[in-house]
């Protein structure tokens, strides 16, 4: 039996998934910054709280589109003697913190929201509709900009981000159809502005949960897609000398993979002859 085992990652030599990630993560963030302004300027203005809030989300993307970035960039250092399997993990770690910061926010904003039920207030103009309008539509878009690079890159942020994209463009409609509830009904239809709101907020914090989630899974180093192991253990038996698959462990970090391996090879051989097998098995995987 020969044990493989590397802490080397099958992008390692291929930078493209970094720099399309990082592509999609700079768009995200210049969209989402424009969204914010747009959203804010019009809120404030407008005196709809709904907008408000659909502007503090997109406030909350811009946070993570900064994180996102940066641990794009640090992720690609190369390993050294405090990180000897590199520093790919650092996508997971920001994620993860960025998901606590936005349902600390979401909850802050659930509870303004609830709070302004009892208040009077403005009846928003109809270009306000305009704003929560155009936003659905620039969202839908970038959701599906965002998810074809996802999946090609293999970057959970990425598709993390192509989601949020998603249910952002899903809070525009509710505040969109929150928006015209009161323009067609009047004062009597003015909490529609709250309900709003607060779809915005279940949004959010579905999101941020759903990333939490997914990042810890990654920290806790979980067994990669069984698809992907599949896929790999074929491979293996492909090698010459290769007679078995005792162990197969894979495991994601960023938007990269490592792997450790135990193959079988026949019994009479010799331990170098072995060490041969198991090079040219690591270099099938890679």
């Amino acid at each position: 039996m020969a044990n493989t085992s590397w802490p080397h990652s099958v992008n390692a030599t291929a930078r493209s998934p970094y720099r399309d990630a990082t592509h999609a993560a700079v768009l995200g963030l210049l969209v989402n910054l424009s969204l914010a302004i747009i959203k804010l300027v019009g809120g404030l203005v407008g005196h709809s709280f709904a907008l408000l809030s659909d502007a503090a989300n997109s406030i909350g993307d811009v946070l993570t589109s900064c994180v996102v970035i940066f641990a794009l960039r640090v992720a690609q250092k190369p390993a050294d003697e405090e990180h000897p399997y590199g520093h790919t993990r650092i996508e997971a770690v920001a994620g993860s913190n960025v998901a606590v910061l936005i349902i600390v926010s979401a909850i802050w904003i659930g509870w303004e929201a609830i709070s302004r039920f009892s208040q009077s207030h403005v009846i928003p103009p109809a270009w306000t509709l305009w704003i929560a309008g155009g936003n659905v539509l620039v969202k839908e878009v970038l959701y599906r900009y965002k998810i074809r690079v996802g999946r090609e890159t293999g970057s959970m942020s990425i598709i993390a981000g192509a989601w949020d994209h998603r249910s952002d463009a899903l809070c525009s409609l509710a505040v969109l159809l929150g928006l015209a509830t009161i323009r067609i009904g009047g004062p009597a239809y003015i909490w529609a502005d709250e309900v709003a709101s607060l779809v915005v907020v279940a949004a959010i914090l579905w999101t941020a949960i759903n990333q939490l989630r997914q990042s810890t899974h990654e920290l806790m180093d979980a067994q990669a897609d069984e698809e992907l192991v599949s896929q790999l253990r074929t491979v293996l038996f492909e090698v010459d000398g290769v007679l078995g698959v005792e162990n197969f462990w894979g495991r994601k970090s960023g938007l990269e993979y490592f792997a450790d391996v135990h193959i079988e090879v026949a019994a009479d051989m010799t331990i170098a002859d072995g060490h041969v097998i198991g090079h040219q098995a690591k270099g099938r995987l890679m």
